[in-house]
């Protein structure tokens, strides 16, 4: 589950909301793979998470979605055209959390055996 949580907050969070979005360099020179992070526990996942969503708040509360985004990765890192606008980028952050989120509730649900919405 930790390595869930480093994905959504360095290969969403700080890859396309930071780095593409804001133009960070400390984002964009931190990039890695979010799924090859270091071992950690389970709060300092969501620490991160955490802190990497106030980062992305910060940078959504002062670009134009309207606009290109401010950063493009190169090929090498990842290899297709650049999107037209922020609002783009946006709408994959948000559709990959939310695929993730489903997995996360998949994995909560095997540890404390509820499930909040069984259709029959």
């Amino acid at each position: 589950m930790t390595q869930l949580l480093n994905h959504l907050a360095f290969d969403d969070e700080m890859f396309w909301i930071s780095a593409v979005l804001g133009g960070d360099a400390t984002a964009i020179a931190g990039l890695h793979n979010g799924w090859a992070s270091k071992p950690m526990t389970g709060a300092e996942a969501i620490n991160l998470y955490k802190r990497e969503i106030a980062r992305s708040d910060a940078v959504l509360a002062d670009v134009d979605l309207d606009a290109p985004p401010r950063w493009w990765p190169p090929a090498t890192v990842f290899d297709a055209p650049p999107m037209p606008d922020g609002r783009e980028v946006v709408f994959r952050v948000l559709a990959e959390t939310s695929v993730h989120a489903g997995h996360l509730d998949i994995v909560r649900e095997l540890i404390d055996g509820h499930q909040n919405l069984v259709v029959g």
